[in-house]
């Protein structure tokens, strides 16, 4: 059989078919490059934000460590180390012996104190926990008129500091152990009773998380003859979880470090609690062991910090899911 030749035609347009492949190659080629070297320079600038955004918390990190580092150092030093200068930070020689006499020192008596100072938390904590969702879950589910007027002026109580209201607070407790049968002046109720009233802070911190739950599930509740109280208790209170040991952890921590209420209101030595007893080792003579201090100090803090730790994920998730809608 003849083989058939191809034409003129035919290598023309298979030249021109050619042509337009390695121009359009040629295109794609030209367009790939500067995406790739934008997409480079957009890689090199996030890595640059990121280093710099790290840099950043290192130092804030570096700025709250630091006394606790200094604490630290001193609570190891001895006595004429402890106020040398130029100030050491790495001690030497090390003397953990400081943390024995700080324990063992007649200045403090440790577990008493120590007794002392959980019994109070572990009713604030209780108070102010229980109080405060309560408050809480009537200002997020429950429409009555003027609950936004409460709610701002409940907000607007923040703006008082506790020395302001100090020696108002001091004047109803005393009032109130000159004419009702009730002891309060000299004993410990006036630092754990008002927690049960509720705390400001704490019940717009868990409003937010309480306005996250979905209303369809109240709804479906009370469809199904639930009163508000069980609505409360069965349904929202268990998805708060979070948030509540958010509360109950800066509760906690702000009693175990409280030192101006139970200044103010304990009298007698064996009421005395951690951060009170701390007082003890500074002489109003001077001559203080800052050594032994730094270590009552740090023996003081290693409970809070321990605890933080091991609620840390608790703590991050109630953080995290609270006001988010």
């Amino acid at each position: 059989m003849p083989v058939n030749s191809p034409t003129d035609t035919d290598l023309i347009t298979l030249q021109n078919e050619i042509a337009a492949t390695a121009i359009t190659n040629r295109d794609n080629q030209a367009a790939q490059r500067p995406k790739s070297q934008k997409s480079a320079s957009q890689k090199k600038r996030k890595g640059a934000e990121r280093f710099m955004t790290h840099l950043g918390l290192l130092l804030l990190c570096i700025g709250f460590l630091l006394p606790f580092v200094w604490m630290v150092s001193t609570s190891l030093k001895t006595l004429d180390n402890s106020m040398a200068f130029p100030p050491q930070f790495i001690p030497n020689p090390v003397v953990p012996q400081n943390y024995w006499t700080a324990l063992t020192s007649p200045k403090m008596d440790f577990p008493l104190f120590t007794r002392n100072t959980l019994i109070i938390a572990i009713l604030t904590v209780a108070g102010t926990v229980s109080s405060s969702a309560i408050v809480a879950y009537g200002f997020a589910k429950i429409p009555f008129k003027g609950r936004g007027f409460l709610f701002g002026l409940m907000l607007a109580t923040m703006m008082i500091p506790f020395p302001v209201m100090m020696v108002s607070l001091f004047s109803i407790f005393r009032w109130l152990t000159d004419h009702t049968p009730v002891q309060w002046m000299g004993t410990i109720k006036p630092l754990w009773v008002p927690a049960w009233f509720g705390s400001a802070f704490n019940i717009f911190l868990l409003r937010q998380f309480f306005m996250t739950v979905p209303d369809e599930l109240s709804e479906s509740a009370r469809l199904d003859g639930c009163s508000e109280w069980k609505i409360f208790w069965r349904i929202v209170l268990p998805l708060a979880k979070p948030a509540l040991a958010v509360v109950a952890l800066f509760t906690f921590m702000g009693v175990w470090n409280d030192f101006l209420g139970p200044l103010v209101y304990l009298q007698y030595p064996e009421q005395y609690t951690l951060a009170l007893g701390l007082q003890n080792f500074q002489s109003q003579q001077g001559g203080t062991e800052w050594n032994i201090l730094m270590a009552a100090s740090v023996l003081v803090l290693l409970p809070v910090i321990v605890l933080f730790f091991l609620a840390q994920k608790t703590f991050i998730q109630g953080i995290a899911t609270t006001g988010i809608k």
